[in-house]
C-alpha cells in the first residue's frame, strides 16, 4: 500500500511521501526555470501534502496545501495568459509600498492562523506552523504574479520547514525543504539575472 511504512537507510517513509517529494522538487526546479510545468507537478505534491500534514497533525499545512492547489490552477492560467502587447507575464519587483503591504498581510495571517490552531485544534507547534504557512500564502500569490520576491519567503519558509519536518520524523519530507532552499537560492539567482536583462533591453 502507499501509506505503509517501509523503511530506507534507517528512515521511516512511505511510498506516497517519496513520490509527493519527487513531484515537489520537480515542480520547484521548474518554478526555478520559469517553466510552466511547475504548476501540475506542484498540484500533485501539495494534494498529497494535505493528506501527510493532516495525519501529522500540522493542521495549518494541510491548509495551505488546500490553496497551493487552488492557487497553482490560478498561476497556471496567469502563466499562460497573455497582455495586451500579446507578451506572456514578466518577471517584475514589489514597490516599497507593495512589500510593506505584503508585511503586513503575513502579520495578520500569522495571528489568526495561531489563534485558530491554539484554541480549536491540538496542535504541538502553533506558532510555527501558523508563521510559515503565512509565508507561504503570500510567496504563492506572488509567485502567480512573477514577482521575484516570492522567492525570499520560500527560502525563510523552507529553512523553518526542515526543522519542523524533522521534529516530526519526516525525515525525507525535511531533506525535500533543505533541496528546496537550495533550488530557491538559485531560482533567485536567476529570476534576478533574468530582470536584470530584461530591463537592460528596455
Amino acid at each position: 500500500m502507499l501509506t505503509d511504512p517501509i523503511l530506507i537507510v534507517g528512515t521511516q517513509t512511505t511510498i506516497l511521501e517519496l513520490f509527493a517529494v519527487a513531484c515537489g522538487l520537480l515542480s520547484v526546479w521548474f518554478m526555478k526555470k520559469e517553466n510552466i510545468l511547475v504548476y501540475p507537478f506542484g498540484i500533485i505534491n501539495v494534494l498529497i501534502y494535505v493528506f501527510i500534514c493532516f495525519d501529522a497533525r500540522l493542521y495549518a499545512y494541510a491548509g495551505i496545501n488546500l490553496f497551493y492547489a487552488v492557487m497553482s490552477i490560478y498561476g497556471w492560467y496567469n502563466w499562460l495568459r497573455k497582455t495586451q502587447e500579446d507578451d506572456r507575464i514578466r518577471i517584475t519587483r514589489l514597490h516599497p509600498k507593495e512589500i510593506l503591504i505584503y508585511v503586513a498581510l503575513i502579520l495578520v495571517f500569522f495571528l489568526m492562523g495561531r489563534f485558530l490552531l491554539q484554541w480549536f485544534t491540538d496542535s504541538e507547534i502553533p506558532s510555527w506552523d501558523a508563521f510559515t504557512t503565512s509565508l507561504y500564502i503570500i510567496a504563492m500569490w506572488l509567485l502567480a504574479k512573477k514577482k521575484i520576491e516570492h522567492w525570499i519567503l520560500w527560502i525563510t519558509g523552507d529553512v523553518i520547514s526542515i526543522g519542523l519536518f524533522a521534529w516530526l520524523n519526516l525525515y525525507f519530507s525535511a531533506f525535500q525543504f533543505l533541496v528546496f532552499t537550495v533550488i530557491a537560492v538559485f531560482g533567485f539567482i536567476e529570476w534576478r539575472r533574468k530582470l536584470i536583462s530584461m530591463r537592460n533591453e528596455e
